[in-house]
């Protein structure tokens, strides 16, 4: 059966916008994943580690029948293949790839959180996420995205996001 999958795709390191166009045609290159939307792109500031470049953000929507590890797979041979590596928490890097929502499905394993555990602080998910699935509810409680954002944007402000 396949789901709708919603993946977080970063970078601030190198030709940022063409290390986002590799790694969705990658994504695209996995048996049994069809792309089907695909946000705006966002010029973001870092979160968490704040001393570095600032990072293009995209989300886009797949539709695969693959479980959530084989996909998890798939994109972490993509990261590796592009040249990412994890030396620093939140450290820069040449692309980042997270599962934020799998279907309908909560998942907790010591590989995946989904939803992706800090998306609902972070204006450069919510944002692209709401731009291409406007009637989202998250899985855990059925808040829709439209309110998720309203809270954050509200408590926040709309400062460090901007479309390209």
């Amino acid at each position: 059966m396949k789901r709708d999958i919603y993946i977080g795709l970063g970078s601030n390191m190198g030709f940022k916008r063409r290390n986002i166009e590799t790694a969705i045609d990658n994504i695209e290159k996995i048996p049994g994943v069809d792309l089907v939307k695909k946000s705006s792109l966002y010029e973001t500031d870092p979160w968490g580690k704040t001393d570095q470049d600032k990072f293009l953000n995209q989300v886009i929507m797949i539709e695969t029948a693959l479980g959530a590890d084989e996909l998890l797979d798939y994109l972490l041979e993509i990261e590796i293949k592009m040249g990412r590596q994890r030396l620093e928490k939140w450290g820069p890097r040449v692309i980042d790839l997270d599962i934020l929502l799998y279907g309908n499905q909560v998942i907790q394993t010591d590989r995946l959180r989904v939803p992706h555990p800090h998306m609902r602080e972070r204006l450069f998910v919510l944002i692209p996420l709401q731009e291409i699935g406007t009637d989202l509810r998250f899985p855990e409680d059925g808040i829709t995205i439209e309110e998720v954002l309203s809270r954050v944007l509200a408590r926040d402000g709309n400062t460090d996001i901007r479309k390209i």
